[in-house]
């Protein structure tokens, strides 16, 4: 019923909305996997045109949430408003008896090949490709962004052939460094008195380095679920290995907001970052 009803106002939304395009249930994970995507695009096109593209990644604690929340159709809908393909994405949910790590990663930088293995077909210029997340997903979407080949975080297949850099990261209070946070989580597989190198692996503030693409922190003053101080630690880290970053704090937001909390209207703000580090020169 639920489901149903998610649907249901998904559909109405994108009647009214002749901005945007939506197409849902897209597979983009090989065969035998259940995980899918929707796509948001632009709702006139001109001929020849191509259009960056941003990968969103849902929250949920990396155990729930779905890529049609609607922190995700905010973000989705705005951004293909003002000239962006994106893809929501479904990815692999730990359990208590199913570690995830890190498959639920691969599945993002799945998602970024995806894109370039379809950029024809779906309009998208290959080098201008970004990545936001919000709570779980903004760890993921660092996690995409701050982490090379050389870290061994990246899956062989599907679309080996096709680059998962991305030229820009927003992170919506993401944790950022999971050795600090004293939590065993679910999604790693084992404890972190057990192994504390497997969470600092899968911390992004171990990850920042020179050459590692600009990033937007964004965070509530009020969040009681992800610490504030998780969004300065990851600052800090990119500011130490000298990478373009700005660390916004919205007074007064509690954890999970999307583009236009009551506090304060942060389309301009994200929507900004992406149009000078994705947008054509």
């Amino acid at each position: 019923m639920i489901a149903t009803k998610v649907l249901l106002l998904m559909t109405i939304a994108t009647a009214a909305d002749p901005e945007v395009k939506v197409e849902q249930d897209i597979a983009y994970l090989g065969e035998g996997r259940s995980e899918k995507l929707d796509l948001y695009m632009p709702g006139k096109v001109e001929k020849g045109q191509h259009f960056p593209a941003v990968v969103i990644i849902h929250g949920g604690g990396w155990t729930g949430g779905t890529k049609r929340g609607e922190r995700e159709q905010n973000i989705g809908t705005n951004l293909a408003k003002n000239g962006y393909v994106c893809i929501s994405i479904d990815y692999v949910l730990a359990t208590k008896d199913k570690p995830t790590w890190p498959s639920n990663l691969h599945d993002c930088k799945t998602a970024v090949r995806w894109l370039r293995a379809n950029a024809e077909k779906y309009l998208v210029d290959p080098d201008h490709i970004g990545v936001i997340g919000g709570s779980a997903g903004g760890h993921l979407a660092l996690m995409v962004g701050l982490s090379t080949p050389e870290d061994g975080l990246d899956p062989k297949e599907p679309y080996g052939k096709f680059s998962s850099r991305v030229q820009a990261v927003v992170d919506l209070y993401g944790p950022a460094d999971l050795n600090a946070g004293g939590k065993d989580l679910m999604m790693l597989p084992g404890t972190l008195a057990d192994k504390p190198e497997l969470y600092k692996q899968a911390s992004p503030v171990s990850l920042a380095r020179k050459g590692s693409p600009p990033v937007l922190i964004l965070h509530g003053t009020k969040d009681t679920i992800v610490p504030i101080e998780q969004a300065k630690r990851i600052a800090a880290a990119l500011k130490k290995a000298g990478v373009e970053h700005e660390l916004i704090l919205v007074e007064d937001a509690v954890h999970s907001f999307h583009l236009e909390p009551k506090q304060k209207d942060l389309r301009p703000t994200v929507i900004g970052f992406f149009n000078k580090h994705l947008k054509s020169r």
